[in-house]
């Protein structure tokens, strides 16, 4: 068999089984806006006490996205789904999945916590107004870095949106964000 045709049928091959992965885990996360609420809750929790400063920029931020559990496969091809919540004053006024797709050298999978500040007002606003709103594209996120001890890097706290990205577990790391698309979800 020609290498090229070997190469095709394993990039097929990995692209189901990617969307298989990630299919099945968004069916099972599926979860209420109970669920979710407390999940958001635990993250904020863990964010606000490993991470020094984390709550100065919280109290800075005009809405905060969480994403407790993102999950992450992939067998060349890869995805990841997340469901989370959008608070501002501390209260969920919307929930939200986020999901991506990625091609290239890659095994294995992660499950990661993600937040995201948004602040400036004008940012919040152009997210919430979006449909599908798509990291890089609709808005430009900063990844913070976490120093040693749990301090926060102020180096890119200047951003309108600041992310950060938590509690990975798993064999594939990557602290990319973009081409992630995040929309608004109906829960019970």
């Amino acid at each position: 068999m020609p290498i090229s045709g070997l190469f095709r049928k394993i990039a097929a091959f990995s692209l189901v089984a990617a969307f298989i992965i990630i299919g099945s885990a968004s069916v099972a996360d599926a979860a209420s806006k109970k669920k979710i609420d407390r999940r958001v809750a635990e993250t904020m929790a863990e964010f606000r006490e490993k991470y020094d400063g984390a709550q100065s920029l919280l109290d800075k931020s005009v809405g905060v996205l969480v994403f407790p559990s993102i999950k992450k496969a992939g067998i060349g091809i890869g995805g990841e789904y997340g469901e989370g919540a959008l608070l501002v004053n501390g209260s969920a006024v919307g929930y939200y999945s986020t999901a991506a797709a990625s091609i290239g050298l890659q095994l294995g999978g992660q499950v990661r916590s993600q937040v995201l500040l948004f602040m400036e007002e004008g940012a919040l606003k152009n997210f919430r107004n979006s449909d599908k709103w798509e990291v890089g594209v609709d808005g430009s996120v900063a990844i913070a870095t976490i120093g040693a001890g749990g301090s926060i890097d102020t180096t890119n706290l200047d951003a309108p949106i600041i992310a950060f990205i938590f509690g990975n577990k798993g064999l594939m790391y990557n602290l990319s964000l973009e081409g992630s698309k995040m929309s608004e979800i109906e829960r019970n």
